[in-house]
């Protein structure tokens, strides 16, 4: 192997990596898919992603070994190791106070 060489990947390490794949659009629907996906704080890419698959989950078509959308951003501010913290229910709004 040659210093120009990249290493090989593992069967492993290929089914890790996430696919790309070329998507023509129609302009005006381009343009509706990225303001959507700016009004849902999200890329026009993660807005395909979460479309798709709402769409297979939907006809039944889901794969069970598709891994959920990672999450992006900041983590919750929280010690590690904890579970997040449950919101309080003011009393009488159907907590455990309720009748």
């Amino acid at each position: 192997m040659t210093d120009q060489t990249p290493p090989r990947r593992t069967s492993a390490s290929r089914s890790q990596q996430r696919k790309q794949m070329l998507l023509r659009l129609d302009p005006a629907v381009h343009d509706a898919l990225a303001r959507w996906a700016s009004d849902e704080l999200r890329s026009a890419n993660a807005q395909i992603e979460f479309l798709l698959r709402r769409a297979l989950a939907e006809a039944g078509r889901l794969p069970g070994a598709a891994r959920p959308i990672p999450r992006r951003g900041r983590p919750p501010n929280q010690p590690p190791g904890q579970p997040p913290e449950e919101p309080e229910t003011p009393p009488g709004t159907g907590g455990q106070d309720a009748p």
